[in-house]
């Protein structure tokens, strides 16, 4: 993949020029000020920003490197200037500067500090990586469990990742798919590249095809700048999928067609752009159920659900509920600035026998409420969140939703089932407020609403006119 470079100067010829002669080796973007190159810096990976000292009014490019100095990717930047002086030089390079370019500028020198840019950002990324691998849990450090299910998928990963194949994880919301994504592509090959994320639910159908595959400058209203999509960005590296069951059927289509023929196209373009990327796909619905209503196409399934992860929910790993709750309270009491905590042997109890339909995310969120909340050492069932602490068991028998024959297909669990079971449990834990519910259940509230619709059989077990007063 090419580098990114960002021109900003205000002058259009030079702007033009350099352009031109870089595009060929770079993914070339360019702005008059300084509005414009935050914009692009914000958008997109830049690896190389190459600036004019004076951009116009009070603008200027010192300022412009002090804010690429705080992304969290920093691009290599370079000042230019016709104003050039040994003080201006030294100035640029305690903004963080690179190298000091004077005008009128020879091409050959440029590109040649382009180049030397370029080598130095990939031995910067290169050495992120090998850090991060000497670590000798490199991937998985973030991921806890000593239950008997979670060593079980731990071991798959490891055994997945060093591979190409395309990989589909399913699991309740707050089950961690992001961090397994995350692993795969850390033990994997291609650890040296990117790993890309993007939420299918986040997107309008209208903008999914420009988020993932890009588009032309002009090719629509607003199409101000050529941008290329999230293929292009997670080119050589890992591009996570997240809630494909989201995805609108034409946008599934065209992903179809890319995942068969490894390249795309951007919005406005008809010029095919290779692309080796591996996929890694979540959803916390069952595609397969999808497949049979129509909603999700059987080739797409196919394509992606060449190696299947099924995450166990918390529920189902109650041995670890423990250890994650004393990790996330060491974490949040640095964070908060708390002396060391512990959860007192009642709170230990509340924690164990509560049926954590958001699964890890609801326990952290659980964890954090308590660390606020305690004025003492110790951590008891009075700091916890009030739905720990309801008189009624939110532990359900599958006969609270429906038939135990429902709940499982042979000796595959039926994701379904276990969804309804989930949200029925949230809402007994939160008295049928669907606001309280969505938030335990990680989810935003019409999507609850939407949920609800599909489950028509999920019947509240309060009174009707308290659900209706709370929701």
């Amino acid at each position: 993949m090419k580098p990114v470079l960002l021109i900003v100067d205000d002058e259009r010829a030079t702007r033009s020029v350099l352009t031109q002669a870089l595009e060929d080796d770079y993914e070339v973007y360019s702005a008059a000020n300084t509005k414009t190159a935050r914009d692009i810096l914000g958008s997109e990976p830049v690896d190389i920003l190459l600036t004019d000292l004076r951009l116009g009014g009070s603008e200027n490019g010192m300022d412009l490197i002090d804010y690429a100095r705080e992304l969290p990717q920093t691009p290599i930047c370079i000042m230019m200037t016709a104003y050039g002086s040994r003080d201006t030089a030294t100035e640029a390079k305690k903004h963080g500067a690179y190298y000091f370019l004077t005008k009128p500028l020879n091409l050959d020198e440029v590109e040649l500090l382009l180049r030397r840019a370029s080598h130095t950002r990939n031995l910067e990324t290169r050495n992120r990586e090998l850090t991060r691998q000497l670590h000798p849990t490199a991937g998985l450090q973030d991921m806890l469990g000593e239950s008997p299910a979670m060593r079980a998928t731990f071991e798959r990963i490891r055994q997945v990742a060093p591979t190409n194949a395309t990989v589909l994880i399913e699991g309740e919301t707050g089950t961690g798919k992001e961090l397994v994504a995350r692993a795969l592509h850390t033990l994997s090959p291609r650890c040296n590249a990117k790993f890309v994320a993007v939420n299918c639910a986040a997107l309008s159908p209208q903008l999914m095809e420009s988020e993932l595959f890009g588009h032309e400058k002009g090719s629509f209203t607003g199409a101000l700048q050529r941008r290329i999509g999230r293929f292009e960005e997670a080119n050589g590296g890992t591009l996570f999928l997240d809630e494909i069951g989201e995805m609108d059927i034409p946008t599934q289509v065209k992903l179809l067609r890319v995942l068969a023929e490894r390249s795309i196209e951007r919005v406005g373009s008809n010029t095919p752009i290779p692309v080796d990327v591996r996929i890694v796909a979540a959803t916390n619905r069952h595609l397969q159920d999808m497949v049979h209503a129509g909603s999700f196409r059987q080739d797409l399934f196919q394509r992606l659900n060449v190696v299947n992860l099924q995450l166990p929910p918390l529920r189902e790993r109650a041995g670890d509920i423990v250890l994650m709750a004393n990790s996330f309270l060491r974490h949040f009491c640095e964070e908060n600035h708390k002396t060391p905590m512990s959860l007192s042997r009642a709170s230990l109890e509340k924690l164990r026998h509560f049926d954590w339909p958001g699964n890890v995310r609801q326990l952290r969120t659980a964890i954090e409420h308590a660390v606020v909340m305690c004025t003492g050492s110790t951590i008891t069932p009075h700091d916890l969140p009030d739905y720990l602490n309801l008189p009624s068991p939110v532990r359900l028998n599958s006969a609270d939703i429906s038939s135990p024959n429902s709940m499982t297909t042979g000796t595959e669990f039926n994701l379904a089932a276990l969804e309804k079971r989930t949200i029925l449990a949230a809402l007994y834990a939160t008295k049928g407020n669907r606001s309280a519910a969505a938030e335990m259940l990680g989810i935003n509230r019409r999507t609850l609403q939407r949920k609800l619709s599909t489950y028509p059989e999920v019947t509240p077990p309060w009174p009707l006119n308290q659900a209706k007063n709370k929701a």
